[in-house]
């Protein structure tokens, strides 16, 4: 699985770092990478055309890669790499997908909730989880629902009960971290199912 990382956070932010090591505990190659613009040390993102070309990049280097090029693959990340994964899948340029895994969709820019990010959703042909916190500023159970309703089976909605954007339900370390354990096991879960 290829894990994009959010807007604001690069691949060696713990969240990714934490989320990425657990996965591979559970049997999975797992892929991260720094979009261009966080690799170069600029704080805001590139273009939606340029992130989608990282993206797609990265997936032709994983299919080339002795070890990796067998997988089945599946693509994902958090918020904004999410986003751009489900861009470039819904593109149709990049076959054989096996399933798409979000983890805080964007689906609207906090306080935002007019400018929806899910239009292109539909054209997605490969099944797709949404991890989402029930408190996400970027997009709630509520909002997101109706629109993993409209996929018609293709998507499995997940909610944190009390997660914000990042997950997080509680400042209590041990209680997070548990929280953590279960959403990872309910990705490995998912994609074994694939």
């Amino acid at each position: 699985m290829i894990l994009g990382h959010g807007g604001g956070a690069g691949q060696m932010s713990s969240f990714m770092i934490s989320f990425s090591n657990e996965l591979a505990s559970r049997g999975m190659d797992i892929v991260t990478f720094n979009f261009l613009y966080s690799e170069q040390g600029r704080g805001a993102p590139d273009r939606n055309d340029k992130l989608e070309a990282c993206y797609r990049a990265v997936i032709d280097t994983v299919r080339q890669h002795s070890k990796l090029k067998d997988n089945k693959l599946a693509i994902g990340g958090k918020s904004m790499g999410g986003r751009i994964a489900s861009q470039v899948a819904a593109s149709g340029e990049v076959e054989d997908i096996a399933g798409l895994v979000f983890l805080g969709y964007p689906l609207h820019p906090p306080g935002n909730p007019e400018k929806l990010r899910s239009a292109h959703l539909p054209d997605i042909k490969s099944p797709m989880l949404f991890i989402q916190g029930s408190r996400d500023t970027f997009g709630t159970e509520e909002e997101l629902r109706p629109i993993v309703k409209k996929l018609r089976g293709r998507a499995t909605l997940y909610v944190v009960a009390g997660g914000d954007h990042s997950l997080k339900v509680s400042k209590n370390v041990e209680k997070q971290a548990a929280v953590y354990k279960t959403v990872q096991d309910e990705i490995a879960s998912w994609l074994k199912q694939l």
